[in-house]
C-alpha cells in the first residue's frame, strides 16, 4: 500500500503542484496545499486507491481544501502599480504572475473550472464529477471565466493579424 501511494505521489505531485499554484497564486501556499492534500490522501489511501479514479478523488480533496482556504482568508491581490505603455500588447501579459492574479479575481467555482480544464486537461464530464455539478454548469462557468479573463487581456482576445501568404502576384 505504501509503495502504491509513493508511486502516485511520484507520478502526480508535479501536476498537483501546477494546479495548486494556479489555484492559490503563491508558490508557498501551493506547496502547503499540495502537502495537505497528499497528507489527507495518504490517511485514506486504501479507500482512494480502490476507487475507479484515485486521481480525480485527490484533485477533489485539493479543490475542497483550496475552497476552504479562500473562504477563510479571502485574499486580495495587491496591485504592483506598474503600468504598461499604451500599445504594448505583450507588455500587458508579460508574466504568468499576471495570469494567476487574473484567475484570483474570478469567483471560486469559475476559477476551479478554468484550472481543472486548462491546467489538468479534464473534460466537461470529468470536471462535473469532480465538482459534483452538471456538465452544462461546467460549460457555462468555463465560458464566463474565459470571457472575464479575455476582458482583462484584450490583446489576447483579438485574432492575430493575417500574414501574407507566400507567392508573387
Amino acid at each position: 500500500m505504501e509503495t502504491d501511494f509513493d508511486a502516485f505521489v511520484a507520478a502526480r505531485s508535479a501536476a498537483l503542484f501546477r494546479g495548486a499554484l494556479v489555484l492559490t497564486g503563491n508558490r508557498d501556499a501551493a506547496e502547503d496545499l499540495v502537502q495537505e492534500t497528499l497528507e489527507r490522501a495518504c490517511r485514506k489511501w486504501r479507500a482512494i486507491s480502490a476507487k475507479d479514479a484515485p486521481d480525480a478523488y485527490v484533485r477533489r480533496i485539493m479543490v475542497n481544501l483550496a475552497n476552504d482556504r479562500w473562504r477563510r482568508f479571502r485574499r486580495t491581490v495587491p496591485d504592483s502599480g506598474e503600468r504598461v505603455a499604451p500599445g504594448d500588447e505583450y507588455g500587458q501579459v508579460d508574466s504568468r504572475d499576471q495570469l494567476v492574479r487574473a484567475l484570483q479575481q474570478l469567483p471560486m467555482r469559475m476559477r476551479t473550472v478554468v484550472v481543472l480544464r486548462y491546467f489538468h486537461d479534464l473534460s466537461d464530464s470529468e470536471i462535473a464529477v469532480d465538482l459534483d455539478i452538471s456538465p452544462s454548469t461546467v460549460r457555462s462557468q468555463l465560458a464566463r471565466g474565459i470571457e472575464k479573463l479575455r476582458s482583462q487581456f484584450p490583446a489576447l482576445s483579438d485574432p492575430s493579424p493575417r500574414q501574407p501568404q507566400g507567392g508573387i502576384r
